[in-house]
C-alpha cells in the first residue's frame, strides 16, 4: 500500500512544482522521504495573519489517501483551530466516517479525493475563518470572539 501512496505523493509534488498555488509553497523535508512535507503558508490578506510566513510539517500515513495526513505548525501560531503544540484541527484531517462525538458530518471529514493542495487551501481558509464552536485552543477562541465583538462594535 505504501508504494501506491508514494506514487500518488510524487505525482502531487510534481504537479505543485509545475503549477504553484498562490498562498503557499510545499516540498519535501528530506528528499529520501516522500511522506514528510514542509509547507510554508503565507498569511491571508485581511486577517490577523496577513504578511506572515507560517511553517508546518505535513506527515502522510503509509495508507494515504485512505487516511489523512497530520499537519503541525512549526512556527508559533495563535489560532482557535491549532492546538498549543501546533497541531492543526480541521474536519478534513479527521479520519473518514462518522464522528464519534457527533460534531461533524461524515461528508466534512477526510475523503481520499483530498490532495496536498486542497488540504493547504483548507488550512488557509481556516486562518481566514476560524471555527470557534469546536476549538482546539480555547484561549485563542475566547480572544477571537472578543476580537470579533470589537470589530463589530467599531464598524456598527
Amino acid at each position: 500500500m505504501s508504494s501506491q501512496a508514494s506514487l500518488l505523493l510524487q505525482k502531487q509534488l510534481k504537479d505543485l512544482c509545475k503549477n504553484p498555488v498562490d498562498g503557499f509553497s510545499a516540498g519535501l523535508v528530506d528528499e529520501a522521504n516522500i511522506f514528510e512535507w514542509s509547507v510554508t503558508i503565507i498569511g491571508p490578506p485581511d486577517t490577523l495573519y496577513e504578511g506572515g510566513f507560517f511553517n508546518a510539517i505535513m506527515s502522510f500515513p503509509s495508507n494515504y489517501p485512505n487516511s489523512p495526513p497530520s499537519v503541525k505548525f512549526t512556527s508559533e501560531i495563535w489560532h482557535p483551530n491549532v492546538y498549543p503544540d501546533g497541531r492543526v484541527c480541521i474536519s478534513i484531517l479527521h479520519p473518514p466516517g462518522e464522528d464519534p462525538n457527533g460534531y461533524e458530518l461524515a461528508s466534512e471529514r477526510w475523503t481520499p479525493v483530498h490532495t496536498v493542495e486542497s488540504i493547504v487551501l483548507s488550512i488557509i481558509s481556516m486562518l481566514s475563518s476560524p471555527n470557534d464552536e469546536s476549538p482546539a485552543n480555547v484561549e485563542a477562541a475566547k480572544n477571537a470572539a472578543q476580537y470579533q465583538l470589537t470589530i463589530t462594535s467599531v464598524v456598527a
